[in-house]
């Protein structure tokens, strides 16, 4: 009886418990989830077009419930938030004129530094399309459809919207920065190499 109870204690040691099962499917579900991501970083276009999918069937939806103007408020604000941390540089010119750090060019004979974004591109089309799938989450439950009149929320957002931009347009006009690669000054080898080569000629 103690040589059954002794094997029957070994095989409960060697068979898989339910937590550790739910742990490894967690672990290659995310590890999935992270390679399809990272495959996903050099199509730009697919990932807008699936956002701008998910944001369409969002919109659908709150347009024939014609509920959940709260959800959709704060995601505008989300949105917004997001929005400006795209057109920041990743280093607030106001902070690195108080340091010796490496500034923003402000003339043309300036060296050309490419612009880095507070938000990257990737980590802003992320975000978005997260919290859109989260929107249509909650639009499932009907504890957050709040009454609200909702052109005051639609006004107070666009004037919200007025003020943060122009804040941001007189930030890049004073610091002279552009937050998009058109018509930037961009580095040629061969003409740099051919004023070298002009400069150590003899002069008469």
């Amino acid at each position: 009886m103690d040589a059954g109870a002794g094997g029957g204690g070994v095989e409960d040691l060697s068979s898989p418990s339910p937590a550790a099962a739910v742990s490894r499917w967690t672990f290659a579900v995310s590890q999935r989830y992270q390679h399809l991501l990272d495959k996903s970083i050099s199509r730009v276009l697919y990932r807008w077009i699936a956002f701008l999918a998910i944001a369409i069937i969002y919109v659908v939806r709150v347009y024939f419930i014609q509920g959940f103007y709260i959800v959709s408020y704060g995601l505008g604000i989300y949105i917004l938030n997001l929005l400006m941390g795209f057109l920041s540089p990743q280093v607030d010119p106001e902070l690195q004129d108080l340091s010796d750090g490496p500034t923003l060019p402000t003339r043309g004979s300036d060296e050309f530094r490419p612009f880095v974004r507070r938000l990257p591109e990737f980590k802003l089309w992320y975000s978005i399309t997260k919290a859109f799938c989260i929107a249509f989450v909650m639009t499932l439950f009907r504890i957050f459809d709040v009454p609200v009149f909702w052109p005051i929320l639609l006004f107070y957002w666009l004037i919200l919207f007025t003020l943060t931009m122009r804040r941001q347009i007189l930030h890049m006009i004073k610091y002279k920065y552009v937050p998009f690669s058109f018509g930037k000054q961009r580095y040629d080898g061969k003409r740099a190499h051919s004023d070298d080569s002009a400069s150590l000629l003899p002069r008469d």
